[in-house]
């Protein structure tokens, strides 16, 4: 699959996860087998380009890897003006969120709230890909409920507007993530479109990858919440899908040092005190399947110096403890 000029060898996408896909991670997803990393959402609010916030969403993986940034907001001039100043900052690829269903963003009459008015999609989708000279994606639900289902209109619009690729959360806004993810609206869609399609929602292990391409017929897959404490599951599904087979899981020592590297990268991107904050809800994600995870959560938790919480987790992961078996 291609986006623009770009080519995905996996077909393999870290999905855009505010508060959680920061450089750190998007570089963890990378080096173990997606293609390509979603930045975390950024608003198309001028006045928020300055911010610490804003200006650590924008610090990008180097290399070969295009810079994807997801981008924000309500208003067609605004998210224009956005596309643009992310493209000038570094942005290769540019992605427009109409999917997020939290309740923040859904005031301000952005991301999933904005699946109900069509016309204003169109606009948006028209002025951001007339506005940079890159590739534009679009990110959507289903609809904005059960009884909305519009996927299939907003994909057209998308298709005739110039979107490069559109990626489609198996869920309404109104499901917000609750129950399962449902595919058949996407299957609905990549009849209707020509475009690269892209399928999200519920995709957890090399299996299940496999059978939501083949239920959608989707040309590739976005993952999320999955990868949270398990950023080997691209590794995993991208051998899956080239192999037919299910491979072993990570080795403990590996989890071990990819997860201290992945400490020790969060407290030079935040600074010691605020990458300690941030690291607790990794630990958090990397401990839950393990054997005594919960205890040992709760207790580092407390630790308030990134030297001893990096330690005491050097001590849990050590090698000894079983490694998760997280392809069923």
């Amino acid at each position: 699959m291609k986006i623009g000029a770009y080519d995905l060898c996996n077909n393999l996408i870290a999905a855009p996860m505010a508060g959680v896909t920061d450089l750190p991670f998007r570089r963890l997803c990378l080096r173990l087998g997606a293609d390509l990393a979603v930045s975390e959402m950024l608003s198309s609010q001028p006045g928020l380009n300055a911010t610490r916030k804003s200006r650590l969403r924008r610090c990008h993986p180097q290399g070969r890897v295009p810079a994807w940034v997801q981008i924000a907001g309500s208003d067609p001039v605004s998210m224009a003006e956005a596309a643009r100043f992310n493209v000038d900052q570094g942005a290769r690829i540019i992605d427009i969120n109409m999917g997020c269903p939290a309740k923040k963003v859904c005031r301000r009459d952005a991301g999933s709230a904005l699946l109900g008015d069509e016309r204003r999609v169109a606009a948006i989708l028209d002025a951001v890909v007339t506005a940079v000279p890159v590739p534009v994606t679009l990110k959507i639900r289903t609809g904005v409920s059960l009884q909305q289902r519009n996927a299939v209109r907003i994909a057209t619009i998308a298709e005739d507007c110039g979107i490069a690729a559109l990626t489609i959360h198996g869920r309404s806004r109104e499901c917000a993530f609750r129950g399962d993810a449902e595919y058949q609206t996407i299957a609905e869609v990549r009849q209707a479109i020509r475009i690269p399609l892209i399928a999200n929602g519920d995709i957890t292990s090399p299996r299940k990858a496999a059978r939501v391409l083949a239920m959608t017929g989707a040309d590739a897959l976005m993952i999320g919440r999955a990868a949270q404490g398990n950023p080997w599951i691209f590794r995993e599904i991208g051998e899956y899908l080239r192999c037919g087979r299910v491979p072993a899981p990570a080795p403990a020592l590996e989890i071990r040092e990819t997860l201290l590297g992945h400490l020790q990268d969060l407290y030079a991107f935040y600074g010691e005190a605020q990458g300690l904050r941030v690291a607790r809800k990794h630990l958090s994600w990397y401990c839950k399947r393990r054997p005594g995870g919960q205890a040992f959560w709760q207790r580092i938790n407390r630790v308030e110096s990134a030297s001893a919480q990096w330690r005491l987790a050097g001590e849990f992961f050590a090698a000894g403890h079983p490694s998760l078996d997280m392809a069923a």
